[in-house]
């Protein structure tokens, strides 16, 4: 079946442990940071739309572009006040197509490792820097490769009282691929229907993040570790990046 077709439905509720409040934090502190107004904000990935919906709440305009129709149908259902909901379209990345510009674009959970093919991720960075403001703020999360390499034998369990995951991790060094295959068992009324799922993360360096970016037109690119604001630390498992557009 199609990536996300099935786990859609339960993602919220195996993510439960994903403190999506301290990421908006975190966010905001980019954008504090920044030294210019960022008032609209494109969630590149955003999946269910939970982050997406927290950004609106607190007054941000939004636009969330995801590759999968279930997942933006989960992110439209749900029911949040805000004075302005988010907008959201379904891309890749790599075909980011939007109708004006943004102030900045954040794209959260290791969402570019899912990109496994270097020319379609330089292709997305592009795409991302099309649609950005001059002085615009690029800000995203990678895995590195040792945290993937070190998923490799992996099982892993998720439960919801309507839905039971198995995932089984693999990574294969000479392809630079963590393969999740993931068995789903979801409650149909009295039954349980069983449906199958496989994603991919490839095992991008720093080093090749740093030179993408600056190969479309990206400047002060800058490495942070997990949801700070200093420099990683050695042996870190997940690196943020932010990045500027050149203003006029």
């Amino acid at each position: 079946m199609d990536q996300y077709e099935g786990l859609a439905s339960c993602y919220d509720g195996f993510t439960q442990d994903v403190k999506y409040p301290r990421w908006a934090d975190y966010i905001e502190r980019h954008f504090k940071k920044a030294n210019k107004r960022i008032q609209s904000v494109l969630d590149l990935a955003c999946g269910t739309g939970t982050l997406s919906w927290l950004l609106a709440e607190r007054g941000y305009e939004v636009i969330g572009v995801d590759i999968s129709p279930d997942m933006l149908a989960q992110a439209m259902e749900k029911d949040v006040e805000v004075s302005i909901p988010p907008i959201f379209l379904c891309q890749a990345m790599e075909q980011l197509d939007l109708y004006g510009t943004v102030d900045a674009c954040v794209c959260m959970l290791d969402s570019v490792n899912h990109v496994t093919k270097p020319q379609l991720l330089r292709k997305a960075f592009s795409r991302v820097h099309v649609f950005l403001e001059p002085g615009g703020l690029f800000l995203f999360d990678m895995l590195t490769p040792k945290r993937l390499s070190r998923m490799d034998g992996g099982m892993f369990l998720d439960e919801t009282e309507d839905a039971y995951c198995v995932w089984r991790t693999d990574f294969e060094p000479r392809r630079r691929i963590c393969t999740y295959v993931m068995d789903l068992f979801l409650r149909e009324g009295e039954t349980w229907i069983r449906e199958q799922e496989i994603h991919e993360e490839y095992a991008y360096t720093p080093q090749e993040i740093e030179q993408y970016l600056g190969e479309v037109g990206f400047c002060q690119i800058k490495q942070h570790g997990e949801l700070t604001m200093r420099g990683p630390k050695e042996g870190e498992e997940r690196i943020f990046f932010s990045a500027r557009k050149k203003g006029i």
